[in-house]
C-alpha cells in the first residue's frame, strides 16, 4: 500500500544531545511536520506528550534520567493515540525486541538519516507496526557506490578533523568538542566547516549521520 505523503504530523522529539535534537527539529520542520515540543529527557517528554497529545514521539531510547524506558507504558495512559518510534545508536537485537516488547511502534537506528527516518514516520501513521530500521551492513555498503565516494572524501581528513566529525557523531556542541579537544571554540568552527566541505555536508547532522551510515568512524 502506498505510504501518504501528509507530513503534518505533530511530534514531541526527545534525545540527550542538544545539538542533535535541535538539527533534527529543524530538518522535520522542513519536512513539513509539526514539530510541538522537544526535550532532553525521558521525564520532559513525557510531561510534553501529557500536555500536547502530539501525533508521534521520536524517543531516544537511551537517556541519562531513564536508561531503559520501561515507562513508555505510562503513554497510554498519557496520550493513548501517541505512537512511540525510538531512535537508538545501539543495533542490539535484543535492545530492538525490548524497544517494541514496551511499546515502541518503531525503532530506527540513528545512522539511517532524517529521510529515512520521514518515511519511517510516514508507514506508522499509515498503521504500520514493528517498523525496524538498522544500519546498512558492510556487503551493503561496499556495494553503495556512495558510500566507496565518502571513503574516498574521508581519506582527506586530518586527525584533528576526524576526532571532531566523532565528537560530533555523539551529538556533542561547539563547546563541549573544544574542551574535548583542547582548543579554542574558533578552532572548532575551523575544524567543523572543514569537515562539511571535505564531505559535502551541507549541516552538522548530515555529517554525523554520513559518519554513521558509511563507517567513517570504524
Amino acid at each position: 500500500m502506498a505510504i501518504p505523503l501528509r507530513t503534518s504530523f505533530d511530534v514531541v522529539l526527545t534525545d540527550a544531545h542538544l545539538v542533535f535534537l535541535d538539527a533534527l527539529s529543524s530538518a522535520l520542520r522542513q519536512l513539513g511536520y509539526r514539530v510541538m515540543a522537544t526535550a532532553s529527557t525521558y521525564r520532559d517528554g513525557l510531561e510534553s506528550i501529557k500536555a500536547l497529545r502530539p501525533d508521534l514521539w521520536v524517543l531516544e531510547w537511551q537517556l541519562s534520567d531513564e536508561p531503559n524506558p520501561a515507562t513508555i507504558d505510562d503513554l497510554t495512559v498519557a496520550s493513548p493515540r501517541t505512537k512511540v518510534v525510538v531512535l537508538s545508536a545501539d543495533n542490539d537485537s535484543h535492545t530492538v525486541r525490548q524497544a517494541l516488547d514496551r511499546g515502541a511502534t518503531a525503532y530506527v537506528h540513528k545512522s539511517r538519516g532524517v529521510a529515512v527516518l520521514s518515511e519511517v514516520l510516514q508507514r506508522v501513521m499509515s498503521g504500520e507496526r514493528a517498523v525496524v530500521e538498522r544500519p546498512l551492513g558492510p556487503a551493503s555498503r561496499r556495494a553503495n557506490g556512495e558510500s566507496a565516494e565518502l571513503m574516498r572524501l574521508a581519506n582527506y581528513l586530518t586527525q584533528r578533523e576526524l576526532e571532531c566529525l566523532r565528537l560530533l557523531a555523539t551529538g556533542r556542541d561547539t563547546t563541549s568538542i573544544a574542551q574535548q579537544m583542547g582548543v579554542s571554540r574558533t578552532t572548532v568552527r575551523t575544524h567543523v566547516q572543514s569537515v562539511l566541505t571535505k564531505l559535502g555536508a551541507h549541516s552538522r547532522l548530515e555529517a554525523a549521520s554520513l559518519a554513521f551510515r558509511h563507517g567513517l568512524l570504524s
